[in-house]
């Protein structure tokens, strides 16, 4: 049986922000709301410099999730809701889940959400149109 000691992790900060720097995520989904389209969670990941991967994709995720509390404090609309699936242009499961909208209780895919989320959208690249 080999030795198998358990060694802790000294450093406070958070896995996804060793992963990714939050003031250059949000400037990339800044710029992103700018230009008027959403973009692909792979797209997003080759911007920062990163190949697609699940674990990767997970921890922006979580990155993503404190650009929006962050845009909050400021009174900016969200950003995560930009980054899509490449396949129906509608964020993840995640998204859904951190969202937790008491006035949506639609589906997650298909017309109706796609609908909901392109209302999320316009409101973010109305904001930042002109900034």
């Amino acid at each position: 049986m080999r030795n198998q000691r358990r060694i802790e992790n000294e450093d406070p900060t958070p896995y996804w922000q060793k992963l990714y720097d939050i003031d250059e995520l949000e400037a990339l989904m800044q710029g992103t709301a700018r230009a008027g389209l959403p973009i692909s969670y792979a797209e997003a990941l080759d911007c920062l410099g990163f190949a697609f991967s699940r674990p990767k994709m997970r921890a922006l995720c979580v990155a993503l999730g404190e650009v929006d509390r962050r845009a909050a404090k400021r009174g900016e609309p969200e950003l995560a809701v930009l980054v899509v699936r490449a396949s129906d242009k509608i964020p993840g499961q995640g998204w859904w889940v951190e969202k937790n909208d008491s006035k949506y209780k639609g589906p997650w895919e298909g017309p109706k959400a796609a609908k909901y989320i392109r209302d999320i959208q316009a409101k973010a690249f109305a904001y930042w149109k002109e900034r």
